[in-house]
């Protein structure tokens, strides 16, 4: 019986180790690939994908799904522009410092996680909120987007060679490290790379990086403190008189009560 179930677990186990790859597209490109595809088979092993510390460029593959990226942790450099892709999460991809991303059809994209990102190109797709707070980026080029916030308060504002932040028409404070340093100041004066909207801060309303969840106040319990009457002298309670009830998280309730 344990010879039987040996037997069984040999394919279950090595089918285990491969990385899962649902767009054939994207997979046919790694396949095809020998630098990736070091032993030839017709899979990617995890292995593969996580010793591979090179570049990976599938631009114009029509990839809708770029799922099985997340396997390659020592990846450095990701060409991936000119596909289909709505999707791109690279938050394991925690080497990348070159990602270009764009001509696809992202809403969102979060790079929090990729603190050693120095380049980014991610033009021309449909992404709203952009936070860059944690990427060392010398080269920024996000242009052609619906950004409506824009944070590269990251502390390597003077190190940016290359900023483009052009045709987002909802875009107007774009969050900065010093809105007095030379950098930023260049940019205001050779302004062909911003919108005529476009201004820098260093504490933005519209900050991505300052998004909070603000929880339902009706969900929240109240304590009733006193009720006082419209003359605002405190008593008790009494039918058909207009009357204030003072909670204690600052609400103030007027009630007519008729009987």
């Amino acid at each position: 019986m344990q010879k039987i179930l040996f037997i069984i677990l040999i394919p279950i186990i090595g089918f285990g180790q491969n990385v899962y790859i649902p767009d054939a597209n994207f997979k046919n490109y790694l396949v095809n690939n020998s630098a990736i595809n070091t032993n030839g088979d017709s899979e990617i092993q995890i292995s593969e994908a996580s010793s591979f510390t090179d570049t990976i460029d599938c631009n114009l593959y029509n990839i809708t799904d770029l799922t099985g990226i997340e396997a390659f942790t020592a990846l450095t450099n990701l060409n991936c522009w000119g596909n289909q892709l709505t999707s791109l999460d690279v938050s394991n991809n925690i080497a990348l410092t070159f990602l270009n991303c764009n001509e696809n059809q992202l809403t969102s994209l979060d790079l929090s996680n990729n603190t050693a990102l120095t380049q980014l190109y991610c033009n021309n797709n449909n992404i709203t909120s952009l936070d860059l707070s944690n990427n060392p980026l010398e080269i920024i080029n996000c242009s052609n987007n619906q950004l409506e916030c824009l944070n590269i308060k990251n502390g390597n504002n003077s190190n940016l060679i290359s900023f483009i932040v052009i045709n987002n028409q909802n875009l107007t404070c774009i969050e900065v490290d010093d809105v007095n340093s030379p950098t930023v100041i260049n940019w205001i004066n050779n302004n062909s790379n911003i919108d005529p909207q476009n201004y820098f801060g260093e504490n933005c309303n519209n900050a991505c990086s300052n998004t909070s969840n603000i929880s339902e106040l009706n969900n929240i319990p109240k304590q009733l403190i006193k009720i006082v009457d419209v003359l605002g002298r405190e008593t008790a309670f009494k039918p058909n008189t207009p009357l204030l009830y003072i909670y204690n998280d600052g609400t103030v309730e007027r009630k007519m009560i008729i009987k």
